[in-house]
């Protein structure tokens, strides 16, 4: 497709997904939202979990892959987001990044996944109007539909601290962005041989992904991209202005670094 080596587009994607993190992480700050929402996404490097040799059982980067975000409910920004395992550690990490992006007291629905009780205490000192959002399933599908998931039979609004507005309980938006990464990212498709063969290039992949959602793609609820109407940003970036993040020394890891 694209007449250049393999490894050539690879190098681009590495480096180009390191400066986007770069300058994601340095950029995407001092936000005024009010409500978040966040989810886990999963995906998987190398092989499937049941499918991993004896050998490599163990090894960091190699299975299941969870990717957390948190996306506003009001501008769509996605300021915070994390690739790695679905445990408390991640959690923690992962919630301490989206407070540290904020200037003011906010609201927030997680799904049921415990590992959040204890990193949003952690991350916000209970300085937030935080809620679950549990969804109850009925039994899981057989046969020709065992791909499918459970059937949602009904859900549970848990107010876990602070006092958040019921109306936004709520974890559509993030739904719908975890929709649209399984779209737009190939190495997220279900049922495929298209998935990562490394963590680090998944990783890449993600940064590639929520740097041009951010900057670089109008969004049709707002009519402008998440930045400009989060007030980071005063004009939609282009592809060349993603590409150009690579003439930025700063924005790339110094030679010898891991």
């Amino acid at each position: 497709m694209t007449d250049v080596a393999f490894n050539t587009v690879l190098k681009l994607v590495a480096d180009l997904g390191t400066a986007c993190r770069a300058y994601h992480d340095e950029h995407v700050r001092g936000l005024k939202c009010r409500r978040f929402q966040a989810d886990e996404i999963w995906a998987f490097c190398y092989a499937k979990d049941k499918n991993i040799p004896e050998a490599l059982k163990g090894t960091p980067g190699i299975g299941s892959l969870w990717t957390w975000t948190a996306i506003c409910a009001d501008c769509k920004i996605i300021p915070a987001y994390h690739v790695g395992t679905r445990d408390a550690g991640c959690a923690h990490e992962f919630m301490t990044n989206l407070a540290d992006r904020l200037t003011r007291r906010v609201q927030l629905t997680t799904d049921g996944h415990r590992a959040y009780l204890s990193a949003v205490d952690f991350a916000f000192a209970n300085q937030i109007d935080y809620a679950m959002l549990v969804k109850l399933y009925g039994a899981a599908p057989e046969g020709e539909t065992r791909y499918s998931p459970p059937e949602c039979i009904g859900t549970r609004r848990d107010v876990i601290c602070g006092d958040p507005e019921e109306a936004h309980i709520s974890t559509s938006y993030a739904e719908r962005s975890n929709l649209q990464m399984r779209m737009r990212m190939r190495r997220f498709t279900r049922l495929t041989n298209a998935h990562s063969k490394k963590a680090e290039n998944h990783a890449h992949s993600v940064a590639l992904h929520f740097m041009h959602y951010n900057y670089a793609r109008i969004h049709q609820t707002i009519r402008c991209s998440p930045a400009m109407e989060a007030g980071i940003e005063s004009r939609l970036w282009s592809i060349e202005d993603l590409v150009e993040l690579l003439d930025r020394p700063e924005l790339q890891p110094a030679v010898g670094a891991n």
